[in-house]
């Protein structure tokens, strides 16, 4: 039998991916019918069996604009039972499988890296100064969703970024810029995979240290979150006259580890600022953000009829930060702040995921922003991990009273630890509180299609911020 070319290949499976892909976690286009898939361009990286293809598919979904997603394709003649699930098509006598659950397969990508191969214009590359030791066995990470991440024994993580967006990554980028001038709360870059698609920078994926032993942050947070309100609410004797308890003496208080978050998110804005650039926003810049604002007002409006009591408060907080006056400062910043961006390590926070926000165009992720925009977005993850939990049937007014105590002593913390190394955010009320309700508008659109048991989280906090500040 003829070997077919890597084109070849994925022509042949073509029926068999437009099956596959919207099983995957990482496909985006769920929901809509997958039309067909077609080649862009596929890559032998190695061996004949196994083989090990690389390639980027695009998809029609009916939509002038088609989709573009990275595979890794292993091809062998005998298939192991460990990798039975990772089938996806027969080509000729040999099956073709998820190359991403074959560490002998995997493998070769860490080795590529380390000696900084360039095959038929696809780049790995080893950042200057890295050890990479091609013998680490490799496993995928099953938590992630939109990209697919490969740990490589205890050593280091290869995020491979499966729908391919025109221009470099924003998360490397970053990562580069960072370590440049020595910033300690990321993890070190080690490497990356990159390339060109219609004569335009793309990067297919981002290797960096791995962080033995981190814990997420919204774990974190939404454990002592529990266990304030099992004390709260069912401790007996806790209720009643004396009102539930204080956070502060609550066993799994989070207020510390918040305060250190600060600090390293402060930290991470002030070496963007350096290795970057900072500057004041240019003129027009207040006006081009309100006008975005009352846009997606706008949008929601017309999708979410729960958002329209509070219609006339959010307008008026938006317009407010029309008057500000002094320079507003804007640089890179993370983009897409929460605590499910951060990591607990032995020595300190970690923020990871510098891609900025999924659904924003890559311009609007690289744009200078101002910093309190990160600000807002962890600030609303606190409240989200006080009010998301399920706890039966408690009574509601002392149960809100828990978890707002607990996200005010835990957002106050946050900012306390921020202006420690930068200007204190809650010195700029209105922008900060604009931002605020900006995130918390994009949530109620979220929660009403997709989580609407959720819905009343953001609207909830929609009401207490234009109610305190009217």
């Amino acid at each position: 039998m003829i070997t077919p070319s890597a084109t070849e290949l994925l022509a042949e499976i073509a029926d068999s991916l437009t099956a596959m892909l919207p099983e995957q976690r990482w496909f985006a286009g769920k929901g809509r019918p997958v039309r067909g898939v077609s080649p862009v361009r596929a890559t032998d990286l190695a061996g004949a069996d196994p083989r090990l293809v690389h390639a980027v598919i695009e998809v029609d979904q009916g939509e002038q604009h088609r989709d573009r997603y990275q595979l890794l394709l292993g091809v062998r003649s005998d298939l192991p039972d460990n990798l039975g699930h990772a089938w996806v098509s027969a080509c000729g006598d040999q099956a073709v499988y998820q190359a991403i659950y074959d560490p002998d397969l995997t493998a070769v990508l860490l080795e590529l890296m380390a000696q900084g191969k360039d095959l038929d214009g696809l780049r790995f590359l080893a950042e200057p100064g890295a050890t990479l030791d091609p013998k680490q066995r490799s496993r995928p990470v099953g938590a992630e969703q939109s990209n697919t991440s490969l740990v490589y024994g205890q050593a280091c993580i290869l995020k491979l970024f499966r729908k391919i967006t025109a221009g470099r990554s924003p998360d490397l980028e970053l990562h580069r810029a960072l370590a440049a001038v020595g910033c300690q709360y990321i993890a070190t870059p080690l490497g990356g995979i990159e390339g060109e698609l219609d004569s335009t920078p793309v990067t297919y994926g981002m290797l960096t240290k791995y962080l033995r032993n981190a814990a997420e942050g919204w774990a974190m947070a939404t454990a002592s979150m529990r266990d304030l309100l099992a004390e709260s609410l069912f401790t007996e004797g806790a209720s009643g006259p004396g009102g539930p308890i204080d956070p502060a003496e609550a066993g799994g208080d989070f207020a510390s580890e918040a305060h250190r978050l600060g600090q390293a998110v402060a930290s991470v804005h002030a070496d963007l600022a350096t290795a970057l650039g900072s500057s004041p926003a240019p003129p027009g810049y207040l006006d081009a953000l309100v006008d975005g604002m009352h846009g997606r007002l706008d949008s929601v409006l017309r999708q979410v009829p729960e958002l329209a009591p509070h219609e006339d408060a959010l307008r008026a907080a938006f317009d407010a930060v029309r008057d500000l006056e002094g320079p507003v400062l804007v640089q890179r910043i993370h983009g897409d702040l929460h605590l499910g961006q951060v990591l607990r390590s032995v020595t300190g926070w970690v923020l990871i995921d510098f891609e900025g926000e999924p659904m924003a165009p890559l311009d609007a992720r690289t744009a200078p922003a101002s910093p309190l925009r990160d600000v807002a977005g962890m600030l609303r993850s606190f409240d989200y991990a006080a009010n998301y939990a399920p706890l039966g049937d408690v009574d509601p007014e002392q149960r809100a009273a828990v978890t707002l105590a607990w996200t005010t002593r835990n957002q106050d913390a946050f900012c306390d630890g921020y202006a420690q190394a930068a200007p204190d955010p809650r010195k700029q009320t209105v922008l900060l509180r604009a931002f605020e309700l900006d995130k918390a508008v994009y949530e109620v659109n979220y929660e009403y299609h997709n989580r609407p048991p959720w819905l009343p989280i953001p609207l909830g906090a929609i009401t207490r911020l234009t109610t305190a500040h009217p």
